[in-house]
């Protein structure tokens, strides 16, 4: 680990689809990393990161990278990789540090599984739930830690999308794994980060392809606390070009509505707040896709650099993987 004793994360991204590209091109501008690896199975993808990307060694295959003496690696991978990627790192000994882009698995098993093998490595691991690091659900989580609008009540969760809107028969929804796992699981993380564990009571998924991917999911859940959610989650929603999810969370003193670019407090006693994006502070040092996204790469490599755990780690990632099985399994018994 000479590389991080010296200042640098030496680290190698595996997989150069749009979030591969997107978290080297931000590794590359932080002056805390060394971007020394890029590792895809496409032969074009690789001719043009030899291009993009200097002095970068390009790889094709994982197990390329061992004996490369790494410090992290980033997986961006499809979801159905993840497993076997992660697994062949850690068996071969090419990195203690890990990112993985949600979700972290296809499956709780093989999340689980994923955890136990971190455990193991005594390494820094996290997962790529970038709307924690957004200013406004963030501003939101501290209004609920501070009671704001009293003892929270219910909440209603929802993602949409036009990604398949009047599409009937595309096979890349089945690459991207459906609706739960793609647009549903940043939802999905914000809900389990504010109201901690949830219990899925009832739920309903619908494809409107022939490929069977799940295109529309509703389901209500419940904490122990008494807590009463329903979430409302769909890629083929007219209307929405770019993806925008949110929360409207209910209190004994009032609600609080939270998306990506703004946050609403109204209260019962008649006061009310807005705040958007740039009134709390969005600016980060180099912006590309959303500012967010800086912020979680800049998180996961302080804290390789200090050692410390960085947040949502692959046991608390794992927690959206069991409750989108819960989900899936609450609709077989319904069928």
């Amino acid at each position: 680990m000479e590389n991080i004793k010296n200042g640098r994360v030496k680290i190698a991204v595996i997989g150069l689809g749009k979030m591969g590209l997107l978290h080297a091109s931000l590794l590359n501008v932080l002056p805390s990393v060394k971007l020394a690896v890029l590792c895809d199975k496409s032969g074009l993808i690789r001719k043009i990161c030899r291009r993009l990307f200097r002095g970068v060694f390009i790889a094709d295959d994982v197990e390329e990278l061992a004996g490369l003496d790494l410090d992290a690696v980033y997986i961006t991978t499809p979801i159905p990789s993840h497993f076997s990627v992660v697994k062949t790192i850690y068996s071969k000994g090419i990195a203690r540090n890990l990112f993985v882009e949600k979700t972290l698995a296809s499956s709780y098993d093989a999340a689980r599984e994923i955890c136990l093998l971190a455990q193991c490595s005594h390494g820094v691991n996290m997962v790529g739930y970038m709307k924690r690091f957004a200013v406004t659900f963030n501003k939101a989580r501290e209004l609920l830690s501070e009671g704001v609008i009293g003892e929270m009540v219910s909440f209603e969760a929802y993602a949409y999308s036009s990604d398949f809107a009047n599409v009937e028969e595309c096979s890349v929804s089945v690459s991207r794994g459906g609706v739960l796992g793609d647009l549903g699981s940043h939802v999905l993380d914000l809900a389990l980060w504010y109201f901690g564990d949830l219990k899925v009571d009832s739920a309903k998924l619908v494809s409107l392809n022939s490929f069977g991917t799940e295109d529309v999911a509703s389901f209500k859940v419940s904490a122990s606390s008494g807590l009463q959610g329903q979430f409302d989650i769909s890629w083929c929603k007219k209307g929405f070009r770019m993806p925008e999810l949110g929360l409207v969370i209910y209190g004994g003193k009032g609600k609080i509505t939270v998306n990506d670019d703004e946050l609403r407090l109204e209260l019962i006693n008649g006061e009310s707040r807005r705040w958007y994006r740039h009134d709390l502070n969005d600016s980060v040092g180099f912006l590309l896709g959303a500012s967010e996204y800086f912020r979680e790469d800049k998180h996961f490599i302080e804290s390789v650099l200090n050692g410390s755990n960085a947040e949502p780690s692959f046991a608390t990632a794992s927690k959206v993987d069991f409750l989108i099985d819960q989900v899936k399994e609450k609709c077989d018994k319904n069928e």
